[in-house]
């Protein structure tokens, strides 16, 4: 079985239960809705359909968050290179008969630097800022092509003061928090206060759900610290990351960015055209395989598929070859590879998590065992990216989904005991009963001496056997 998490894009044209069941199958643990392409209506019908195929696939929805798009155009532009056009964020004709392009964002035409870049669907067009006046701002396009309806655009090296949540996204956390999904990949996130803006309107509504914060700028980049002190994970999303920076420089931040989620025991995922020749093709390219298993190499917690699986004409093979080979790069992983973790605040978890990874991969052991209220020692466990199966007894079935982010945990749920004597036997008879463990097996075991929610404060190692029989509670 593989230790990395796969995320798949699902579309509301192609969400059957059946179809859903063969991603899960194949290898699937999250599931990702994209709010830029779905209704609240679509989206349940989704989320149904996903929670129909089993509780166990986490749900993750993307928010718009501080995005610029092309606005209110009825057909599309023309442009040929050398073309001057006036853009604005304002709803005008050019008094000198020049072609206009409206954005989504009123303030830009003032925000925009006199030598700014605008980058227009991906990076397809760019036009650079040859003049700033009262109400636009004149620019010369570099290359031909077609300027369309709701296209994105992006500044490379500047950022608008955009308020981090628009009504839309609002609505969509409403929508996540009633409906009790998992995450929210939030995008476009800049600093701290991103993060904390969609916080606030998770606790408005009273929400457990967890924060991915989107990274795909230079700005979060550069606080990916203070990012990284108020998100639950990350997401290193390389379409307008790439854009935003040099395509050179992609490869040194992400191997960054993972290291920095790793050491933080937070859950890391590389998304963007992993397997994009799959969305016509049935087989990847020989360099799409080398970036799924440089990532893994990398050690990050999770991989994503977009488009291949959302609208692609491969979407099972897809989950399948990214399965396969995350499978054949973790059975070769290279421990000059690991990352290594500092300790930080005297913290307990930490020391016994790192020990248990060790005496897992040395000793003649089967699997790591742990009892979990709120994730964190499953998580602590899983940053230290050990060889075995991390199997971690929740209580409550969010956690559970919570944890299909983290690496190498395989979560499951079981009924809260009293005491750790009872918690341990009822975790691993749960094992045993569903064929991961057999009574001869060694395994680690970590756990907490004062109950549920105590935290965990000792290790033990033995066979199943024995840790079911020993009691005298």
């Amino acid at each position: 079985m593989k230790h990395t998490k796969i995320v798949a894009s699902i579309s509301d044209l192609k969400c059957e239960p059946e179809f859903v069941k063969a991603l899960y199958q194949a290898g699937m643990n999250v599931a990702r809705l994209n709010t830029a392409h779905i209704t609240e209506e679509t989206a349940l019908t989704m989320v149904n359909n996903i929670r129909s195929v089993s509780d166990s696939i986490a749900l993750l929805i993307d928010t718009k968050g501080p995005e610029i798009r092309t606005v209110n155009m009825e057909s599309p532009i023309e442009i040929e290179k050398g073309d001057l056009i006036e853009v604005s964020g304002l709803d005008r004709k050019s008094e000198k008969g020049r072609p206009t392009m409206m954005v989504s964002y009123n303030n830009f035409h003032v925000e925009i630097p006199a030598d700014g870049t605008l980058l227009i669907d991906d990076g397809e067009l760019e036009l650079s800022v040859q003049e700033k006046f009262e109400d636009y701002v004149l620019c010369l396009v570099e290359n031909p092509g077609k300027i369309k309806n709701k296209k994105s655009i992006n500044t490379p090296g500047f950022s608008v003061k955009l308020p981090s949540i628009s009504e839309k996204d609002k609505t969509f956390i409403k929508f996540a928090a009633k409906n009790k999904l998992d995450f929210i990949a939030h995008s476009f996130v800049r600093n701290k206060e991103d993060v904390i803006q969609v916080q606030e309107q998770l606790d408005k509504l009273n929400s457990p759900i967890k924060i991915i914060a989107k990274i795909e700028n230079w700005d979060g980049v550069n606080n990916i610290d203070e990012i990284l002190d108020h998100a639950y994970g990350i997401m290193v999303a390389r379409g307008d990351l790439g854009i935003e920076i040099p395509a050179e420089k992609i490869p040194g931040i992400q191997r960054m960015l993972i290291k920095k989620a790793v050491q933080r025991k937070k859950p890391v995922i590389i998304a963007t055209q992993m397997l994009h020749s799959m969305i016509d093709n049935p087989r990847p390219t020989r360099a799409e395989v080398s970036d799924v298993a440089n990532a893994i190499y990398s050690r990050t917690d999770a991989i994503m598929l977009s488009g291949e699986t959302a609208y692609g004409q491969y979407p099972i093979e897809s989950v399948e070859y990214m399965s396969r080979i995350a499978q054949q790069v973790e059975s070769s992983k290279d421990k000059r590879n690991d990352i290594t973790i500092p300790a930080v605040n005297n913290e307990v978890v930490a020391y016994l998590a790192e020990a248990a990874i060790l005496a897992s991969d040395e000793l003649k052991t089967r699997a790591i065992v742990t009892n979990t209220l709120t994730g964190k020692t499953a998580r602590y466990l899983a940053a230290f990216r050990g060889k075995n199966p991390v199997y971690a007894s929740c209580y409550e079935m969010p956690v559970v989904r919570q944890l299909a982010l983290s690496y190498g945990v395989r979560p499951f749920l079981v009924e809260p005991k009293k005491n750790k004597f009872k918690m341990v036997r009822s975790s691993l008879k749960e094992l045993v009963n569903k064929g991961k463990v057999v009574n001869d097996d060694n395994v680690v075991y970590v756990g907490g001496s004062f109950g549920i929610g105590g935290g965990s404060t000792f290790m033990e190692i033995s066979t199943v056997e024995r840790l079911t029989y020993k009691e005298k509670e």
